[in-house]
């Protein structure tokens, strides 16, 4: 995928998640079979700090921080969106692609999660959180469940868990600069 075309993410639409255990990401569980990633850090305080953190989340800049091309048919606030995220150049890049399967967009506690879909060189789900704690402090918080799913990704498997190491990282280095403004 992506290789000299780019993947139209309307044509995914109806594809099928490459995982059964739709929106476990929401609550840190990892199911059977499936790698388990937490991260979390402290990237502002206050409202403001909040208010500007979640429209980052919403707004895909993890994912850009990190040097991914977003293509989506919508906002990642809404379920059913189609995410195909690129690294690379843009006609030799790799088309990683994704649905929003859960959002919370209001209160104290904002994001939502995107699940693999066919092409993605890992199968599960990711989910993107930020928070207002009662203390005043911005939490963003980061849960996966993954296994290796792409030929690719199983023969480089611990360089391809290092880079996912490293995106994690970048991501949240990309929402505390947006925290902080």
């Amino acid at each position: 995928m992506g290789l000299l075309r780019a993947t139209d993410p309307a044509r995914l639409l109806d594809a099928p998640l490459t995982y059964a255990s739709v929106g476990a990401a929401r609550t840190g569980d990892v199911p059977e079979g499936f790698h388990g990633s937490h991260r979390r850090a402290v990237v502002g305080s206050g409202r403001d700090d909040f208010e500007r953190a979640a429209a980052a989340v919403f707004g895909w800049r993890a994912q850009r921080g990190v040097g991914l091309r977003v293509r989506a048919t919508g906002p990642a606030g809404r379920p059913g969106t189609v995410v195909v995220l690129t690294a690379g150049l843009p006609r030799f890049g790799y088309d990683i692609p994704c649905r929003v399967v859960w959002a919370e967009t209001g209160g104290d506690e904002r994001g939502f999660a995107y699940g693999t879909l066919p092409g993605h060189p890992e199968s599960g789900e990711e989910c993107f959180l930020v928070r207002l704690t009662p203390a005043g402090e911005v939490v963003y918080e980061i849960r996966v469940f993954f296994r290796l799913a792409s030929p690719l990704a199983r023969l480089g498997g611990p360089v391809s868990l290092l880079l996912q190491r490293l995106a994690t990282d970048r991501y949240v280095a990309a929402i505390r600069r947006a925290a902080r403004g």
